[in-house]
């Protein structure tokens, strides 16, 4: 699930943290959120954005609260290193911590509740998750991690919301020369949202 520009940039040319989206996107994001289980954050998001997303809205907090579940679903970062700047707000938040790494470090790093060791191809890893329990996930970015899981073929859905904005540069979410056949993917949904924003919602045909 990804915040876009009309031009598919997820960040402006010189990088650093884009604002995108306005309200409509955020009522939209916290529906995925209230649905998933966890969320898959990239290192490099986290830095940048120094937080995550957190459902505030008190309808979704009490349909997770019906439902026995936590409140937030947990935040899977990934990280090659596992090293982070222990004041970063992320680590005040109201949520659970893993921490998805393919080095072997002997325990999981201060702020984190899990360490759970990266094997190398996304289909093994994520069936070791839906072992943990953690089934359903959202993926909150950046473009890298974004890229590598829809070269792998992992991503079973994409909900892009397109932003009236032109950011070119080279921070797309796509991975490099690919094409993403249109016989491939159905359209569940297309919902306009305020601020002349788009939400697009597909899913991917299996074989």
């Amino acid at each position: 699930m990804l915040a876009v520009s009309l031009d598919g940039r997820l960040a402006p040319a010189a990088g650093g943290a884009a604002q995108l989206g306005g309200r409509g996107d955020r009522r939209v994001l916290e529906e995925a959120l209230a649905w998933a289980d966890a969320v898959l954050i990239g290192a490099r998001t986290l830095r940048l954005h120094g937080t995550t997303c957190l459902i505030r809205d008190p309808d979704l907090l009490e349909q997770r609260r019906a439902q026995e579940r936590p409140e937030q679903p947990t935040a899977l970062v990934v990280s090659r290193s596992g090293r982070f700047d222990p004041a970063l707000p992320f680590f005040r938040q109201p949520l659970v911590r893993w921490l998805l790494c393919p080095a072997p470090l002997p325990q999981a790093p201060a702020g984190f509740a899990v360490l759970q060791r990266l094997q190398g191809r996304w289909e093994q890893d994520l069936e070791a998750l839906a072992v943990a329990g953690l089934q359903r996930l959202v993926l909150l970015g950046g473009a890298e991690l974004a890229a590598t899981l829809l070269a792998q073929q992992q991503v079973d859905a994409l909900q892009l919301t397109l932003c009236p904005q032109l950011l070119g540069g080279a921070h797309t979410w796509m991975p490099l020369n690919t094409v993403l056949s249109p016989s491939r993917w159905q359209l569940l949904e297309q919902r306009p949202l305020e601020g002349n924003e788009l939400v697009v919602h597909y899913r991917r045909l299996r074989d």
